[in-house]
C-alpha cells in the first residue's frame, strides 16, 4: 500500500479550511449587507457585532480558561500603540465593508490588488522601505491592470470604489503603523491577544461614527435582527482567524500568497454565481490579470529579498529555527500557566513587514502571513 504523507495532507486541509472560511465570510457579509438578499445596510454595525464577539471571545479565553497568558501591556504601550493601529483596523473594517453595499464582490477583490501599492506607498513614506525602480514598476503594472478592470466594470461605482480604496490605505497604515510601533517596543502578539487587546479598542473607535450615521436609520427603518444569523457570521470570522493561525503554523508565506491567488480566483467566480447582478466582463479580467502580474512580480521580489538576507544563515540552522517557530505556532492550543508573558502564550507575532498582505476578515496575525490579494475581518 502507498504510505500516506500525513502531515502534508494536514497541511492542503487547513489550506482548504482557509480558503473555504475566507470566501465565504466574504460572500456572507455580502449577503448580509445587500439591500436585496439580507438587507442589513448597516455595516458599521454589523463590523460591531464581529470586533465585540471577537473581544470576549478572547476574553474568556485568556481570562477564564487561560489558554494563553496576557502581554505586559503597560498604559503608555497601549496609547502609543494598541489606540493607533485598532483606530487604522477599524476605519479599514468600516470602509471596508461599507463597499459591499454599492460594488460587487468580484469588482472588490480586483481592487484589492491595490494593496502592495498601498502598503509600498505608506511604507515609504513611514521610512521603513525605501523607493526601488523595480518595485515601483510593479507598482505601476498594478495600477495600470486595476484602471483597466474599473473602466470594464459595468456596474461601477464612485462611492462604492472610494469606500473600498479608501479602506484599502487605511488597512496599509495600520500594516506600516504595526511594524514601526510594535516592532520597535519588541512586543508580540499571536492572534488572541490581538484579538484581546485590539478588538475591544476598534468598537469604542467605531461607536462614535455608529451613533452619527447609523443609528438614526436603525430608528426608524424595520430591522430584520435575526439572532443566529449574526452569530453564525461572526463565529464563522473568528474561526477564520484560527485556520490561519493554523495555516501560518505549517506553511511559509510563498504557500500563503498562492493560496491567496487561488482563493481570489474562486472567489470572483463564486461570486458571480451566487449574485447574479456580479457580471464580469472581459477587461475587467484583462485588468486583473494585469494587475496581478504586477503582484505576483512584487511577492518575488520581496520573497527574493528575505532569502538573501537568510543567505549566511546555515542550513541546519534554518531548518532549527523554523522547527522551533512550527512548535511555538502549536503551542498557542496548550493552557499556558508560566510566568513569561513577553510572547503572550506562545505564537504567531503580529509584527508585520510592509509586503504583508493579511486577508480582510482577520484581524491582526502573523506577519507570516502573505498572500496576493489583500483580504477584512469584514466585519
Amino acid at each position: 500500500m502507498m504510505m500516506v504523507n500525513k502531515p502534508l495532507v494536514l497541511t492542503y486541509l487547513y489550506l482548504l479550511i482557509y480558503i473555504l472560511l475566507s470566501s465565504g465570510v466574504i460572500l456572507y457579509n455580502k449577503w448580509v449587507l445587500s439591500p436585496k438578499y439580507f438587507n442589513f445596510p448597516f455595516p458599521i454595525t454589523l463590523t460591531m457585532i464581529h470586533m465585540g464577539f471577537s473581544g470576549a471571545v478572547a476574553f474568556f479565553l485568556i481570562r477564564v480558561f487561560k489558554v494563553v497568558s496576557p502581554v505586559k501591556m503597560t498604559l503608555e504601550l497601549y496609547i502609543t500603540c494598541v489606540v493607533p493601529i485598532s483606530a487604522f483596523f477599524a476605519a479599514s473594517l468600516w470602509f471596508g465593508n461599507t463597499a459591499y453595499l454599492y460594488i460587487s464582490v468580484a469588482f472588490i477583490q480586483m481592487l484589492k490588488a491595490l494593496m502592495p501599492v498601498a502598503t509600498f506607498i505608506m511604507a515609504v513614506m513611514c521610512g521603513t522601505d525605501k523607493a526601488r525602480c523595480d518595485v515601483f514598476s510593479n507598482m505601476l503594472l498594478v495600477s495600470v491592470g486595476v484602471v483597466i478592470s474599473s473602466y470594464g466594470e459595468i456596474h461601477f461605482n464612485v462611492v462604492g470604489t472610494l469606500y473600498q480604496v479608501t479602506g484599502i490605505f487605511a488597512e496599509a497604515l495600520r500594516l506600516v503603523l504595526t511594524q514601526v510601533l510594535l516592532q520597535k517596543k519588541g512586543l508580540t502578539l499571536n492572534p488572541i491577544t490581538s484579538l484581546y487587546y485590539i478588538a475591544p479598542c476598534s468598537f469604542v473607535f467605531l461607536c462614535a461614527p455608529w451613533y452619527v450615521l447609523e443609528k438614526p436609520g436603525m430608528e426608524i427603518s424595520q430591522i430584520q435582527f435575526n439572532f443566529w444569523i449574526f452569530f453564525s457570521n461572526a463565529l464563522c470570522a473568528l474561526a477564520l482567524n484560527f485556520s490561519i493561525f493554523l495555516v501560518i503554523g505549517r506553511t511559509g508565506a510563498v504557500t500563503i500568497r498562492v493560496a491567496g491567488v487561488l482563493k481570489d480566483w474562486i472567489l470572483i467566480a463564486l461570486s458571480t454565481v451566487i449574485f447574479p447582478e456580479s457580471t464580469i466582463t472581459g477587461l475587467n479580467i484583462i485588468g486583473y490579470a494585469i494587475a496581478l502580474c504586477g503582484v505576483v512580480m512584487y511577492n518575488y521580489l520581496k520573497v527574493k529579498d528575505v532569502r538573501a538576507s537568510q543567505l549566511p544563515e546555515s542550513i541546519p540552522d534554518r531548518m532549527t529555527k523554523d522547527w522551533k517557530l512550527e512548535k511555538k505556532s502549536s503551542d498557542i492550543f496548550k493552557p499556558n500557566n508560566s510566568s513569561d508573558n513577553n510572547g503572550g502564550g506562545g505564537g504567531g507575532s503580529i509584527n508585520s513587514s510592509s509586503d504583508t498582505n493579511v486577508d480582510e476578515e482577520t484581524p491582526l496575525i502573523s506577519s507570516r502571513l502573505s498572500h496576493v490579494g489583500r483580504s477584512q475581518l469584514s466585519k
